[in-house]
């Protein structure tokens, strides 16, 4: 079990493949919020998003990085939308 407490804002988050997924804003229950700036503004226009990554896709905390138990690809398809 990771010890969430641990998770520092501004942290990345990394895939199992080491592939970047976001930078930690905070941690919000039992979920990971990261910032806006890693969420691309949408086609029709509207800004970019806060998106969420549950907690039960921490795998380890490592050198201050936050590494997930999937893929970056499989990671980005785990998200939530705030």
């Amino acid at each position: 079990m990771v010890d969430i407490s641990q998770i520092q804002e501004h942290a990345e988050v990394i895939g199992a493949d080491g592939t970047h997924v976001g930078t930690v804003d905070h941690v919000q229950g039992d979920r990971i919020k990261l910032t806006k700036n890693d969420s691309p503004q949408a086609e029709d226009g509207e800004g970019a998003k806060h998106h969420y990554i549950s907690i039960g896709l921490v795998a380890e905390i490592e050198d201050g990085k936050v590494r997930l138990s999937a893929t970056g690809a499989n990671a980005l398809t785990l998200e939530e939308d705030a």
